[in-house]
């Protein structure tokens, strides 16, 4: 999958850069131009110059120069390939589970799509229910990433088919118009799940609540690549940059930060938390992926012996007649007890199951998420992306779009406890400039349906005018309203939403200079 004259020329410009704003070379120059330092946007040990449809693929040049290239492309497939419950290395799939494989909703490695409906098996859906009472806890019934399918003789806790997606035009206070005429659309989806789509009782901390008090929201996956840059930035210049944030008054999630101090770090850790839009996931280790290849597809592995799985689906279906009357077939050596049901319970609620993912599979898989990188940026010397630049800086946007970081000694940690510190089997990416566009904090839009919490981490901006080539489609925001660029700045501008006073800048901008943001925006 991976070409090998994309990885020298990404290695050769590395060498070769100044402060120049030449574009990078066609593949295959000998001579590379020299670059500045903008267009590379995962730094020299994170950027790949592919702008093909394999630009979110390819590995970083850290990956390549510590000869881990075979050990890559191992672990891609297992992002890649279908998992199922008997054909090894790709064994394990279920009893539940939320995807058979990660690709699907993650297509071409990027942001999932805008679906129309929900259906696991559909090329893209990238859409995580969200289910919670009407305080916003997550219902306790419920694996925190629901789960809509399910191996004989087991029946999922949700049946996907009732699931309903109806998408409904919004008109903002400006009638969806610019002053100087100019109309866009915008539009928002509603989800609706009938009480019997429901298996399992719905229950929060283990009490009933009433199917009137049900919440349900989307939310979409985001690209992966990078994600190893993300979390090679330094916990204190993170830190750094929530007290700047507060200092100059925005506003700050107070179970984050508060006061200048951290009001809760991820699990047992001393690091905060940087991953997911909800900030749900601390360090890269124990995020993402790591979680996903095990909860996704139900997976399990040496340092997770049990099922992604909750206890009141384990009482539900121990009492089952149709998974009693089956289960032995299925399971002939499971240890009989001469009750059924008791077999069911403990099978579900196991903690030292078989391994399914060896300890060296899951080191490839690792080497490959952490190994990703970012496409360089492109156009960055056209007239009209300068232009972009300044104005995407003079009307607010980069206040949370924060343009770069540097990366700290990257001496990562696994809260798991699976990777030593700085595991020379992973990749690492000291001390690099990047340009993520993102202050890695949650801010709040104020938009209608909107995420739970209403907090929302920054998304990173980089690479993103590549997801119509490398993923299908260009649509954008937490659970993909937003279907281009424009549509996405437009859902910023809610009267209380923290980016108000930038989106009327940029109202107030003629169409050209509008047109200049986007194609900076697509560029970076």
């Amino acid at each position: 999958m991976r070409k090998s004259n994309i990885i020298l020329f990404a290695t050769l410009a590395v060498i070769a850069v100044s402060c120049s704003d030449d574009e990078p070379v066609p593949d295959g120059e000998e001579n590379p131009t020299e670059l500045s330092e903008e267009y590379y946007s995962g730094g020299k040990l994170g950027t790949t110059f592919n702008t093909s449809a394999s630009a979110f693929e390819d590995p970083t040049p850290a990956v390549e120069a510590a000869g881990m290239i075979d050990r890559f492309k191992y672990g891609e497939m297992f992002f890649e390939r279908v998992y199922n419950q008997s054909t090894k290395p790709f064994n394990g799939l279920g009893p539940l589970y939320v995807r058979s494989s990660c690709v699907a909703c993650h297509p071409g490695y990027g942001h999932g799509k805008r679906m129309d409906r929900y259906r696991a098996n559909d090329w893209g859906n990238g859409y995580l229910l969200v289910l919670t009472d009407r305080n916003d806890t997550y219902l306790s019934s419920l694996t925190g990433m629901p789960q809509t399918k399910a191996v004989e003789p087991f029946k999922p806790p949700l049946d996907e088919e009732k699931i309903v997606i109806t998408w409904l035009p919004y008109s903002d206070e400006w009638g969806n118009k610019f002053p100087d005429g100019e109309s866009y659309s915008l539009i928002y989806p509603e989800v609706k799940i009938p009480e019997d789509a429901f298996y399992v009782p719905l229950e929060v901390g283990g009490r009933l609540i009433q199917y009137s008090d049900l919440v349900v929201r989307l939310e979409s996956t985001i690209g992966i690549y990078g994600t190893g840059l993300l979390d090679a930035i330094d916990d204190n210049d993170l830190k750094a940059q929530y007290a700047f944030e507060e200092k100059h008054g925005a506003r700050i999630n107070p179970a984050i930060f508060q006061n200048g101090e951290w009001t809760s770090l991820y699990g047992n850790t001393i690091h905060p938390k940087r991953f997911t839009y909800a900030l749900s996931r601390g360090p890269l280790q124990d995020a993402a992926g790591a979680n996903a290849i095990w909860n996704i597809t139900n997976v399990t592995r040496g340092d997770r012996r049990y099922h992604y799985m909750t206890e009141a689906y384990a009482r539900k279906a121990a009492a089952d007649p149709d998974v009693q009357a089956k289960f032995y077939t299925y399971f002939p050596d499971w240890n009989k007890t001469g009750d059924v049901a008791k077999d069911i319970y403990g099978y579900l609620m196991n903690k030292e199951l078989p391994v399914e993912m060896t300890d060296d599979d899951y080191v490839d898989f690792m080497i490959w998420h952490r190994g990703l990188a970012v496409p360089a940026a492109r156009n960055l010397d056209n007239p009209q992306v300068k232009k972009g630049k300044e104005l995407f800086t003079q009307i607010g946007c980069a206040a949370c779009h924060r343009p770069s970081w540097t990366t700290g000694e990257d001496m990562f940690t696994d809260p798991n406890g699976f990777f030593a510190d700085a595991d020379a089997r992973l990749p690492r990416y000291p001390n690099q400039k990047i340009w993520p566009y993102t202050d890695m904090v949650q801010h709040r839009l104020e938009m209608i349906n909107d995420i739970r919490t209403g907090w929302c981490r920054t998304t990173p901006l980089w690479g993103r005018g590549l997801s119509a080539i490398c993923s299908g489609h260009s649509d954008r925001l937490h659970d993909c309203r937003a279907r281009n660029t424009l549509e996405a700045i437009m859902w910023h501008g809610s009267p209380t939403s923290d980016a108000r006073k930038s989106v009327e800048n940029f109202r107030n901008l003629s169409k050209e200079d509008r047109d200049a943001i986007i194609r900076f925006i697509d560029s970076i």
